[in-house]
C-alpha cells in the first residue's frame, strides 16, 4: 500500500498545472458544459465531475520509475493486454496517456509495417520516450504533443487506440474522446484498461479506479460501441469499443 501513497503525492504535483491549463468546458463548441459539474475535491481528486465521475488527479513525469517499476508485467499482466489488441502488423496504434513508453514499445514489435503514435500532454514523458526510442530499435514509434482537449491526432488515419490507466485522469475527457473518435478509422477500436472499481481489494486510489457501468457509460456518450469486457487481468478491465462502420 505504501507505493500507492506515495503516487498519490505525485499525482498532487500536476493536478493543479492541468487545471489551470485547460479551457473550462462552458467556452467549448462541442456543447459539452452539460456533461460537467463541480464540488468540493475529494482527496485524490480536483472536483470536476463528468457524466457523475470525479476526475482523479494525474501522475506526473516524477513518477516515470513507477511506470517502469520491476515486476510491472508481473502485477499487471501488460503482456496480455499488448496480445489481447490483436493487432494487424501494418496498423496505426495511438497510446493515449503513454507515460513512459512503456506499451508503445512493445507495440512496437507487433506492428513492424505500422507505426505507433505515442501520445502525452507532459513534454518530459515525451522525452523520456525519445531518449529509449534512440537506444533500441523502434523507429515506428513517434511521440505526439496532446492537450488537456486534442491528442492531436491525424483525422481518420487511426486504426486502434490504447489507454492504461490514463483515461480517468483526463481534465476534459469529452473533449480528449470527441477528438479521439474523430481519428480513428471506420470499425478501429479503442482498448480502455481500468482497474477495477468493483473490486475492494484492488489496492489503488478510488479516484484511479473505475466501474464497467461508468466506462461503458462515457464511451457510449460519444459513439463508441461496446464490443467486450475481457477479464484476463489481474486487476484491471480489458474493455473494447468500436467505431460503428457507416450503413450502407
Amino acid at each position: 500500500m505504501l507505493r500507492y501513497r506515495i503516487l498519490g503525492s505525485l499525482w498532487v504535483l500536476t493536478a493543479s498545472c492541468l487545471t489551470l491549463a485547460g479551457a473550462d468546458s462552458s467556452s467549448s463548441p462541442l456543447g459539452s458544459s452539460a456533461f460537467y459539474s463541480h464540488k468540493q475535491p475529494s482527496r485524490d481528486g480536483i472536483g470536476r465531475l463528468y457524466m457523475g465521475r470525479e476526475i482523479s488527479f494525474v501522475m506526473g513525469h516524477r513518477g516515470v520509475d513507477w511506470l517502469e517499476r520491476r515486476g510491472r508485467e508481473k502485477e499487471e499482466r501488460t503482456d496480455l493486454v499488448v496480445a489481447g489488441m490483436q493487432l494487424e502488423p501494418d496498423a496505426v496504434v495511438a497510446d493515449l496517456g503513454a507515460g513512459s513508453g512503456h506499451f508503445a514499445f512493445r507495440i512496437s514489435p507487433r506492428v513492424p509495417q505500422g507505426r505507433v503514435l505515442a501520445v502525452d500532454i507532459q513534454p518530459e514523458m515525451l522525452a523520456a520516450i525519445e531518449k529509449r526510442k534512440r537506444q533500441g530499435s523502434f523507429q515506428n514509434v513517434e511521440t505526439v504533443l496532446g492537450t488537456e482537449t486534442d491528442p492531436n491526432l491525424p483525422a481518420g488515419g487511426v486504426d486502434a487506440v490504447l489507454m492504461v490507466d490514463a483515461y480517468h485522469e483526463f481534465s476534459h475527457p469529452r473533449e480528449m474522446m470527441v477528438s479521439t473518435v474523430k481519428a480513428l478509422s471506420p470499425g478501429a477500436q479503442v482498448f480502455l484498461v481500468e482497474y477495477r472499481s468493483e473490486d475492494p481489494t484492488v489496492p489503488i486510489l478510488p479516484l484511479h479506479k473505475m466501474t464497467e457501468s461508468q466506462a461503458r457509460l462515457e464511451m457510449e456518450a460519444v459513439g463508441l460501441e461496446f464490443v467486450e469486457n475481457r477479464t484476463m487481468l489481474p486487476q484491471q478491465h480489458f474493455l473494447i469499443f468500436r467505431k460503428p462502420r457507416p450503413s450502407s
